[in-house]
């Protein structure tokens, strides 16, 4: 089954549950209001692991993100469907992960025309050791750690290289660290 048939949970803008919707029709222009994740995996060295999204992408296909996004299905908890996520796109095992804030936003993909209008719950959680994960390449094309300084600098110069969603993910975890 395509990943664009499974359903995401609608949200109002307070994030309470309105209704499901297929992950097609949810992205399709302007875009329907639904919970979603990003996770955001750092190091020892306090450097936040990267992602290049898969070229086969519906939406923002190889632009840099977090470590890894999803949707939860109707119902599901959010730490679960993120764990399930890291282990279908990354090969991670279980990771704890902790909440740090939510994120809201809307952006068109000008390449598919798709749009991400999200109710984003960012997570955070640590890994060091990413030499045993197994990139799953119909989701991912690359990996690289950067610090986040490095990060900051690379996002105000070359906006289009990065996922729309990545400064406020960004934010909300140094917000988080702060």
């Amino acid at each position: 089954m395509s990943r664009e048939s499974h359903l995401v949970e609608l949200v109002d803008s307070g994030g309470g549950a309105v209704g499901s919707a297929t992950v097609d029709e949810a992205h399709r222009a302007p875009g329907l209001l639904h919970r979603a994740f990003s996770v955001v995996l750092v190091d020892d060295a306090g450097r936040f692991l990267l992602q290049q999204r898969a070229a086969v992408k519906t939406r923002f296909a190889l632009r840099w993100a977090n470590a890894c996004c999803g949707h939860p299905m109707p119902g599901e908890k959010v730490t679960d469907a993120a764990q399930r996520r890291l282990a279908e796109e990354l090969g991670a095992g279980t990771l704890p992960l902790r909440e740090v804030g939510v994120y809201v936003y809307q952006a068109a993909d000008p390449a598919s025309g798709r749009v991400e209008f999200e109710y984003d719950h960012v997570l955070v959680g640590s890994a060091s050791d990413i030499s045993d994960f197994s990139v799953d390449p119909d989701e991912v094309a690359a990996l690289e750690w950067v610090a986040g300084d490095e990060l900051a600098s690379r996002l105000s110069q070359s906006p289009d290289r990065y996922a729309p969603w990545l400064s406020g993910v960004v934010s909300a975890w140094r917000g988080a660290t702060a």
